[in-house]
């Protein structure tokens, strides 16, 4: 049986004390950060909005797409699971070694919305023509977001 991640803290137990982390130089971690135009940072968010698209509603589709993603992207996925519902709508997301890729359908409105997160040499941004091409957007909107950024 599964527990609720709060449950499994040990909050208020003596193996929460404190312990000192020695700092490591950045050259000597083997973190995975991201390099993306010469910045550093834990990863790449691409906030996805697709509108005027086709297929939101095929959770055969939307699972195929996810697959593919993944693959373009050369990224680990470790787990998937998307859900549909009624009448309509699918969220989906793939849990990956790099992070994730989840979504988020309004067929009626031909809308999804899509993150995009990864870090260490995986290619978030070769995701962008897999959507575009699975789901027919007539308009793909992309954000980008540097989480984690070293300045």
């Amino acid at each position: 049986m599964r527990q609720n991640a709060l449950l499994r803290s040990e909050t208020g137990s003596s193996s929460t004390a404190r312990r000192k982390v020695a700092v490591v130089p950045t050259e000597a971690r083997d973190d995975h950060f991201a390099l993306r135009n010469g910045v550093r940072c834990a990863g790449v968010h691409l906030i996805v909005d697709l509108h005027g698209a086709k297929g939101l509603d095929d959770i055969d589709l939307i699972e195929a797409t996810l697959r593919r993603c993944v693959d373009a992207a050369q990224a680990t996925l470790l787990h998937i699971h998307v859900h549909h519902f009624q009448p309509n709508g699918v969220s989906g997301v793939a849990v990956l070694a790099e992070s994730h890729i989840s979504i988020h359908t309004w067929p009626d409105a031909g809308y999804a919305a899509l993150d995009v997160f990864m870090c260490g040499k995986a290619s978030p941004d070769a995701c962008i023509p897999v959507l575009r091409e699975a789901f027919k957007a007539r308009r793909v909107e992309v954000n980008e977001i540097l989480r984690g950024r070293e300045t």
